[in-house]
């Protein structure tokens, strides 16, 4: 074996192991924040919040103009632009405050956008749910019928009271998110037309442990929002279809 080969690869061997040894001194994360003190992130962790907010704002956009675009009544028309607006913002919210805090040293700024940021958090729950309480009508459901309130209430509820101990009680505010999160699925999963609506459980079994937009939002395409072709251009309640009504007006 020719010797300048071993020393070649006696040297990338070293090399490899001096990069080995750098990446371990990289610091991933920073120490766990106090009680009522604010985590501080680190610069790989500031690039990647950034990077993983960021990335869903276009297909959040897409998503909602086809939402939109699937509307046949007004009351999926509302919900649409209820359910398309709060996904929109959540994305773009989180974004701008992970790239305030990263790149601007103005307290007070970064922590009007942090409380603007959990604030959307418990709006977008509401929203994710309005749909589903709003397209269908299930006469005699009391239970959905005061989940539709209940949820906005919820969300007000848990905005304020983020307001008021922002950075307190940590704990006590993540229940609530599952609370909320999770307590109107119970509601909606026992009806019977959506019992079987696969990606609608995975979602809420997906939410507890990470984000779980993208499972929420293709079942409420696929389940709430049918493809136009195959939509009624008459609601089943007897009121005329969105386009049949846009039509009409066009023609006069």
């Amino acid at each position: 074996m020719d010797g300048s080969y071993v020393n070649q690869l006696v040297s990338e061997s070293i090399k490899n192991l001096l990069h080995l040894h750098r990446i371990k001194e990289i610091k991933w994360m920073n120490s766990r924040a106090c009680t009522n003190e604010a985590y501080n992130p680190t610069s790989i962790e500031h690039v990647a919040n950034v990077a993983t907010h960021g990335i869903w704002i276009v297909p959040s956009i897409i998503g909602s103009l086809e939402l939109l675009r699937r509307s046949v009544t007004w009351t999926q028309l509302v919900s649409a632009c209820v359910y398309g607006t709060s996904l929109i913002l959540v994305f773009v919210v989180s974004t701008f405050f992970h790239s305030v805090h990263y790149c601007n040293h103005n307290r007070h700024l970064k922590d009007a956008l942090h409380r603007c940021d959990r604030a959307m958090i418990y709006i977008f729950i509401a929203a994710s749910y309005f749909p589903w309480l709003n397209v269908e009508h299930f006469p005699g459901d009391t239970l959905l019928f005061i989940m539709r309130y209940a949820v906005w209430i919820m969300a007000m509820l848990g905005i304020l009271y983020q307001q008021i101990f922002h950075e307190r009680y940590k704990m006590l505010e993540t229940i609530m998110y599952l609370l909320m999160g999770i307590g109107p699925s119970i509601a909606i999963i026992n009806i019977r037309d959506y019992y079987n609506i696969a990606e609608l459980k995975t979602g809420g079994f997906i939410y507890i442990f990470a984000a779980a937009a993208g499972f929420h939002y293709y079942a409420i395409l696929n389940h709430v929002f049918p493809t136009v072709s195959s939509a009624s251009m008459i609601d089943p309640s007897g009121v005329p279809s969105l386009p049949h009504i846009i039509k009409s007006h066009v023609d006069i």
